[in-house]
């Protein structure tokens, strides 16, 4: 197997795991949750805020440990996630709860920037977009797999519990194929983290971080709530009402392989006109939640246009940080997401109060306005692709 295809390959799984189970299986069984734990929805959107932080805080962390080569933080985030996901599935009260969905969450922070660190030390020219487009669309397949097994356990009459159980099983595998594609990969090097992080801080990096904000807000509120309240509503005709969440993460992870074009859909119209189609997706997406959660084209237009909102923008955040600061590539990567994450720590805490007092939908509708606005104030000269 060729160095592309073997990064690529063990890059998907990476985010498979640690950008669908990990970080999102909270929000696929958050009517599980709620039933079995007695949480209220401003619970539900600290326990998601909670995940949100992990991610954060093993963003930065991933960079410390990157000195000794992308090698070292992937695994250390493959076993948080086999961990963390091993909590969840015994947990015997919420803060046992709260906790591995913070263990598991963090993996994706540590797992995921250093394969930009990998893709640009053993893969040239033109193949690093297409081999960081598929590592970020890894995700896309985890979440509908996770959402099949979701399907799996309504059909089944199951317990979520042995859903969390098979997760941590497949992480334990991604974990043992990682150790083994990532070996000879190279490491350490460099300007040092202060230096480096110094360098970052240029007014071409601003657009840079406003968009994956944006988008770490939105994704961050529909992965908490969205599935949730389509379920409270009475599902869609024909399906138990219980299946919905499933339903919405399947529809989510197949259109998000949509990700897998992102670079062909850059060369075709423009970053700046992808950009703000993607943050309008991520808009409209969250306004459907609100005007329409009991039809089947509410639910499938809403999931699908958060899939392809978060697939695709994560892959350009990916090529796009990678371009403006070539000699950084993780570095520069982990500050997109960083704004990101911070997105997703504010976003479902300040969502779940937001909709205790002034219903659902209306926190749905405020919500949209965020990427909307994003989307009006971006302008073509902000989206440079070369170093400022």
């Amino acid at each position: 197997m060729t160095r592309f295809w073997s990064l690529s390959a063990a890059g998907f799984a990476a985010t498979a795991i640690g950008f669908g189970p990990a970080r999102m299986g909270f929000g696929l069984f958050a009517p599980e949750f709620r039933s079995a734990f007695s949480m209220s929805t401003s619970a539900v959107g600290v326990v998601a805020s909670l995940g949100f932080l992990g991610f954060f805080l093993g963003l930065p962390l991933a960079q410390v440990l990157l000195r000794h080569g992308p090698r070292v933080p992937v695994l250390i985030g493959l076993a948080a996630a086999t961990l963390g996901m091993g909590m969840v599935a015994l947990a015997p009260g919420l803060s046992v709860l709260a906790a591995g969905v913070f263990v598991a969450a963090s993996s994706a922070g540590l797992s995921w920037t250093p394969f930009n660190a990998a893709v640009h030390r053993e893969i040239t020219g033109r193949s690093r977009p297409v081999a960081l487009s598929r590592v970020s669309t890894g995700t896309g397949v985890g979440i509908a797999l996770a959402g099949l097994a979701g399907l799996a356990v309504v059909l089944g009459n199951g317990s979520w519990r042995w859903a969390w159980a098979a997760f941590a099983g497949a992480s334990a595998l991604a974990l043992l194929g990682n150790w083994l594609a990532l070996r000879g990969v190279g490491g350490g090097g460099g300007a040092k983290l202060q230096e480096a992080w110094r360098a970052l801080i240029r007014t071409a990096a601003l657009p840079l971080c406003a968009i994956a904000f944006a988008y770490g807000t939105t994704s961050a509120i529909f992965i908490a709530f969205a599935a949730d309240h389509m379920a409270t509503a009475g599902g869609v005709p024909g399906v138990p009402a219980r299946a919905t969440p499933a339903l919405v993460y399947i529809c989510y992870g197949l259109v998000g392989l949509l990700g897998l074009a992102s670079e062909r859909a850059k060369e075709r119209i423009g970053l700046p006109m992808l950009l703000r189609l993607l943050m309008l997706a991520g808009a409209a997406s969250l306004a459907l939640v609100a005007l329409s959660p009991g039809s089947w084209a509410g639910l499938i237009l809403s999931a699908g246009l958060q899939g392809a909102h978060v697939m695709m923008t994560s892959a350009v955040l990916a090529f796009w940080s990678e371009r403006l600061f070539p000699s950084l590539p993780s570095l520069s990567f982990t500050a997109a997401l960083l704004a990101g994450a911070a997105g997703g720590v504010l976003g479902p805490a300040t969502a779940g109060v937001i909709a205790d007092t002034f219903g659902a939908e209306a926190m749905f509708l405020g919500a949209a306005a965020l990427p909307a606005a994003t989307a009006l104030m971006l302008r073509d000269r902000d989206a440079r692709e070369s170093p400022a």
